[in-house]
């Protein structure tokens, strides 16, 4: 048995829960890679990584660089002396780094490989349907999420379950996924399985205002898991459209009710300190959604201070 000398790579929450316990369970941990810090929010303040927070907490070897192809990042990876890098929700990394270690590179992914290869595996699982999905640890080629695959652990999704609360089922499922990975790594029994080349392999775009904006004509079931799938980040949104004024609106949580009306596709209905949009097949009922210069609210909360004409609409 090899003792493991672990360089970890990640960058957002996802990742912390995956670090947290290689160092829990006494892995030995020779460095910790994670994004540089930028400018965030209003008031541009810099803000560290969440890794970052955790290394600098467990004082961690920490690297941050900007190019992973630099010649002193290089240098500086190799002083190390790792035999194993684990890649968590990191971005696409150089032959000369994943190559690196003898025992190899593997990444955990939040998708059953070799579907959602990609940015966004958690949110288009909901947003396309699925009524599975689960983690991946393959280790790392050339391409984006296409090696050879060393475990998988699959979990049904609830049926109104938001992308918030997957991801947080599958970092506790990933967890014991890495930590089975280790021990196979460690013990010498790794068996990888390729992935299979299929024309019918879904991909987890990476998601932009575009990908975002409801689509009222489709479904009611699809508009509503496009909702869950965006909900709390980056949320799915709609302009409102009411006389003379226009708003653009974040929808975090809603509920769709299968009926048949007569009504205009986005015909925004309120009864009874409920907010609704027709649909095709039925209506959208408005949850949780945030209007722009407000806080996120309920319908009933929105609807203490707003009034909505007969014209009003969702487009």
């Amino acid at each position: 048995m090899e003792r493991l000398r672990i360089v970890f790579m990640g960058t957002p929450e996802f990742a912390v829960g995956i670090l947290d316990a290689i160092y829990q369970n006494d892995y030995e941990i020779v460095g910790v890679i994670t994004a540089p810090d930028r400018p965030a929010g209003r008031g541009q303040k810099v803000k560290f990584s969440a890794v970052k927070e955790y290394a600098l907490e467990k004082d961690l070897k920490l690297l941050q660089p900007t190019n992973l192809k630099d010649e002193a990042f290089l240098e500086e990876l190799e002083s190390l002396k790792a035999n194993l890098q684990v890649v968590v929700a990191f971005r696409m990394l150089p032959t000369q780094v994943w190559k690196m270690p003898k025992l190899g590179t593997f990444n955990l992914h939040a998708s059953l490989l070799p579907q959602y290869r990609g940015a966004a595996p958690i949110n288009w699982a909901i947003i396309n349907g699925e009524k599975t999905t689960g983690v991946t640890t393959f280790f790392i080629d050339e391409k984006i999420d296409t090696g050879a695959i060393i475990l998988k652990d699959e979990v049904v999704i609830e049926p109104n379950e938001l992308a918030g609360e997957l991801h947080d089922r599958l970092m506790v499922l990933g967890v014991g996924t890495v930590l089975k990975t280790l021990k196979l790594v460690e013990e010498g029994k790794v068996e990888t399985t390729i992935q299979p080349i299929d024309s019918d392999i879904k991909t987890a775009y990476k998601l932009n205002r575009d990908n975002c904006q409801i689509d009222w004509t489709k479904s009611g079931e699809d508009i509503n898991n496009l909702i869950r799938g965006l909900s709390p980040y980056p949320a799915a949104w709609t302009f409102i459209a009411d006389n003379d004024k226009e708003w653009n609106v974040k929808v975090y949580n809603a509920s769709f009710v299968k009926e048949e009306h007569d009504l205009e596709i986005g015909k925004l209905v309120v009864d009874k300190k409920v907010i609704k949009t027709a649909v095709k097949d039925g209506y959208i009922v408005f949850n949780n959604l945030q209007f722009p210069g407000k806080k996120k609210m309920t319908s009933v909360e929105l609807l203490n201070g707003m009034k909505f004409s007969e014209e009003a609409m969702a487009k």
